[in-house]
């Protein structure tokens, strides 16, 4: 009992050791500890305190048991000030001695090679970054609280490189593996978005006007805050770009699928300092800030593993969140391409590097532009900036997008964090009651990009091109009819609009003599986007904005441009032309004034961004309609009729067609157009037909016949390929051998995209409802049935044949023999006739149909249930008669309980069925 009683003694007393001399000696950086540990004997340092004292500290000790002590306060202690405050103590002093292991043995073996110990620094910032989440309702607290926290957020994540390892690629292995890594995810998101809202806080005009007492005060905070920001992200941005990292990341369904990045992206761009404008340092911070964001979305976007965008459109909320974001891009690309260049003049003796935040936005922009939950959101908002753009005067144009040399250009850089200063400026900072007395810390930055000007210059005009292609680009059977050529018209009526206050600091056009301005720097624009290829831009692109030029050219008029006929029609969301009004006034009705509405409850426990727009969902029902005006025999119905079928098919020709034989489209069509406006619909123009590309996005369909025919094959006895990576991969290396290179990424999006194209057919196949009387023996006459042969050739689509207007197959019966005017019954079939990839009818007990589709498994076990011992097998349901809610049969969680449960499971209605219930399909 007693050696109990003194073990606890000696272990408070080794605790109050370790609580002082955490207090005494943070102070000392690495190379004061180095000194003392060369003058010491034992591995002990001798200390005098500011009191006297003499301390003295077994520095290998202290190593051995700092981490678990922090541990140990942490869990026990109040939440208050003073806990951040000691952490911050402790973690300086940890990072010294990192720092100093290298050079030391002893300290090498305890903080870089036990393991244990090791383990106690990485669960040591897990449990920090949790607890600091615990301050949110801290948020305007005007005292030591934000300091304190946000540099203990930015400490801690940078102790990891100091106790792991300073590499990037190696620190993130180590993170991935660890088991509470989706934790750490998390944590570290939410703890830096709380550093975002301390800083938003102080950067509100609010709290400035509370601290007017000083100006300078306010701005070295506001300036360390940024740090500590900068910092943070900085460390998440790091790791993202590590290709581990960042497809587990990708996993996590808080931050990916439920929208959490995306919440973090938004409150950072978001960031505005109007009253720190002349302060160099603060803008160009937030500006690192907001291009470090994007940099994390773009490299979650170009992964290839997981679709970035597809996860953030499985949710209605993470989706609208994703276009908020979109919104702030496109305001950063507004406000960064309305400065004229030859205007900026610095605002201090001192640059700083601003980040990649432009040429970032515009990356964003093109992924953005290139996806279809998203594309038509950029129309609405962008379109006008765009038609802006081109109405410049034709020097400015030039000198924007159309030259080599630009007079100011972003850098970017990474900050040199240093734990040691910045736990020491918070420190002293809220010791003292004046900040004025607390010298500016200054970090160091490390230039990371080794971009030429002219590098830098050819992708920023290559993205523009890519841009106005994604946004004019058609793609049938993917695209809604309502958005052929919804950009173009757009910009037709918005090159009416005044663009001064768009671009306040640049030269425009005006009157009549605009349009030719315009169609002058597009030609230009034409002329060097076809410089930039291969290296920045590929023909795709390139055709897509000549088919748009053409377009434009063939259906403006120089006269509608004189300045006293400019009017204000906002029925295009701020624009207005003559010439959309031959069409119905709706086809473009999408609202420009979206209701942006915040929710405090999340599945990210925080603010969802919700945008809602009742006139974008009106608008998608808006159907195309024949263009009259007697008034103007410029263009007539019959003449558009045949730019749009031209167009489409100048648009799906794709890689397969030759960039030649495009242009060759274009010019014929422009050529008719300029002799006969009144061209007769069922004239036909010599161009290449190739297959209609079905893909969600436009760049993504890049293999040939002899590929696509390899991947049907493929699929019948892989039908479930688009879950298995590894197979992808396998299947992505063999089809580069037959064709152009298929990567992962794209062969995925091809397999996505081939299942929501069956089924979208299978949808369109279903017959409308009939009486229960239908009987097709009892009709007088034979029936037109759906035709469930199998292919002709592997590649041959496996879906039923369209034939709407139809009625459906006569009804089955056990008690008597249903006649079929394309097949004959032969009757049930027994278990063992049926094979894998037979066409089938289902039916229920009472012999009604079900619905139609392929044996796809006979024997052995489908989830656990043995096929032979139940007496059923496993069919794909391509035809649906009955409701999608239907119960099944053979229900499971695994497998469904419905039809539609099993499709959203699945990925396809794959059901499991009685064997006796299924009649097989042969032809008469």
């Amino acid at each position: 009992m007693r050696q109990g009683q003194g073990e606890a003694i000696s272990t408070v007393e080794q605790a109050i050791d370790l609580i002082s001399v955490v207090k005494e000696i943070h102070g000392l950086n690495s190379q004061e500890l180095n000194k003392l540990l060369r003058d010491s004997e034992n591995f002990t340092i001798h200390f005098v305190t500011e009191k006297g004292l003499d301390l003295k500290i077994d520095v290998e000790k202290l190593a051995g048991f700092l981490p678990l002590h922090l541990i140990a306060v942490l869990v026990s202690s109040d939440r208050d000030e003073s806990l951040l405050r000691y952490l911050l103590c402790g973690i300086r002093i940890l990072h010294s001695l990192c720092e100093l292991a290298p050079r030391h043995t002893k300290l090498e073996q305890i903080l870089l090679d036990d393991v244990k110990v090791s383990e106690q620094l990485i669960d040591l910032v897990f449990y920090v970054l949790i607890v600091l989440n615990d301050y949110r309702q801290d948020i305007h607290d005007s005292g030591p609280v934000p300091v304190l926290l946000s540099a203990l957020v930015a400490c801690s994540f940078y102790l990891l490189t100091g106790c792991i390892s300073s590499q990037w690629q190696d620190l993130a292995l180590v993170m991935v593996a660890h088991p509470k890594v989706d934790m750490f995810m998390d944590v570290a998101c939410r703890a830096i978005h709380l550093v975002v809202r301390f800083l938003q806080t102080k950067l509100s005009v609010q709290h400035i006007e509370i601290c007017v007492k000083s100006s300078s005060t306010t701005e070295s905070m506001v300036s360390y805050l940024c740090q500590q920001c900068e910092a943070s992200l900085q460390f998440l941005q790091l790791l993202c770009q590590q290709k581990p990292f960042r497809e587990r990341l990708l996993k996590n369904k808080e931050l990916c699928g439920k929208g959490g990045i995306l919440f973090l992206a938004q409150s950072i761009l978001k960031l505005h300092a109007p009253d720190f404008a002349e302060s160099s340092a603060i803008v160009a911070a937030l500006s690192r800030l907001k291009a470090k964001v994007l940099s994390i979305l773009l490299h979650l976007c170009e992964a290839e593993s997981i679709s970035y965008l597809d996860e953030v459109a499985s949710s209605p909320a993470s989706l609208d969140l994703a276009k908020s974001v979109a919104f702030e891009v496109l305001e950063l690309l507004k406000t960064g391409l309305s400065k004229n260049p030859k205007h900026l003049s610095a605002s201090s003796d001192r640059t700083y590097p601003m980040g990649l935040l432009q040429l970032n936005a515009m990356r964003l922009a093109d992924i953005f532009s290139d996806d279809s939950n998203i594309r038509s959101y950029f129309t609405v908002y962008f379109t006008e900036f765009l038609s802006a753009i081109f109405s410049l005067s034709h020097g400015d144009f030039l000198s924007m997008w159309c030259s080599a040399d630009l007079p100011v250009r972003e850098e970017d850089a990474t900050l040199y964090y240093e734990v040691f200063a910045a736990a020491g400026w918070a420190l002293d900072s809220v010791s003292s009651s004046d900040l004025s007395n607390t010298s500016n810390l200054e970090f160091t930055f490390i230039p990371n990009s080794n971009m030429s000007q002219a590098s830098y210059v050819h992708q920023r005009t290559s993205l523009f091109v890519k841009i106005i292609a994604n946004l004019h680009c058609f793609v049938p059977n993917i695209c809604e009819e309502q958005e052929r050529n919804l950009f173009l018209h757009k910009f037709l009526g918005c090159l009416r609009m005044d663009p001064s206050k768009l671009l306040p600091s640049y030269a425009f056009i005006t009157g009549p003599q605009k349009a030719s301005a315009v169609q002058r720097n597009l030609r230009s624009l034409l002329s060097h986007a076809e410089s930039l290829i291969p290296t920045f831009l590929n023909e795709d692109d390139l055709q897509l904005l000549r088919v748009f030029f053409d377009q434009l050219q063939s259906l403006m008029n120089p006269s509608e441009f004189e300045e006293n006929r400019v009017q204000d029609d906002r029925s295009l969301g701020g624009c207005s032309s003559p010439l959309l009004r031959r069409e119905p006034p709706n086809l473009n009705n999408r609202n420009g004034n979206l209701k942006e509405e915040m929710s405090e409850n999340s599945a990210f426990q925080e603010e969802h961004f919700y945008v809602r727009n009742s006139h974008m969902d009106q608008a998608d029902g808006v159907t195309r309609r024949d263009m009259m005006d007697d008034k103007d025999k410029s263009i007539t119905p019959s003449g558009l009729k045949e730019i749009d079928r031209d167009v489409q098919n100048v648009e799906t020709s794709g890689s397969d067609t030759s960039s030649t034989k495009g242009k060759n489209a274009v010019d014929k069509l422009a050529e008719r157009h300029r002799e006969n406006a009144d061209v007769r619909e069922d004239e036909k123009v010599e161009t290449v037909q190739t297959e209609e590309k079905h893909r969600r996005k436009r760049k993504r369909t890049i293999m040939n016949d002899e590929q696509v025919t390899i991947m049907e094959r493929a699929l019948l006895d892989e039908p479930e390929m688009q879950r298995n990576t590894a197979l992808i991969q396998s299947w992505a290396d063999k089809l580069s051998h037959h064709g152009s290179e298929v990567t992962c990424s794209q062969l995925r999006n091809w397999l996505n995209n081939r299942k929501a194209r069956l089924a979208r057919l299978s949808k369109d196949a279903r017959p409308p409802p009939e009486p229960d009387n239908a009987f097709a023996g009892k009709q007088g006459g034979p029936q037109q049935g759906h035709s469930l042969r199998a292919p002709d050739s592997p590649g041959q689509e496996t879906t039923p044949s369209n034939t709407r207007g139809t009625r459906s197959m006569s009804r089955m019966n056990t008690s008597e023999n249903p006649v079929a005017p394309e097949f004959v019954d032969y009757g049930a079939a027994e278990f063992v006739q049926c094979k894998p990839g037979q066409f089938i009818v289902l039916v229920d007990g009472r012999g009604q149909e079900i619905g139609k589709g392929k044996v796809h498994q006979v024997q052995g076990k489908w989830w656990g249930k043995s096929l032979e011992e139940s007496g059923s097998c496993v069919v794909d349901v391509v035809e649906l008669k009955a409701d999608r809610w239907v119960k099944l049969p053979y229900a499971s969680e695994s497998t469904g309980t419905s039809f539609e449960d099993a499709e959203k499971k699945l990925g396809v209605m794959r059901v499991m069925w009685d064997s006796n219930k299924i009649f097989m399909l042969r032809p008469q």
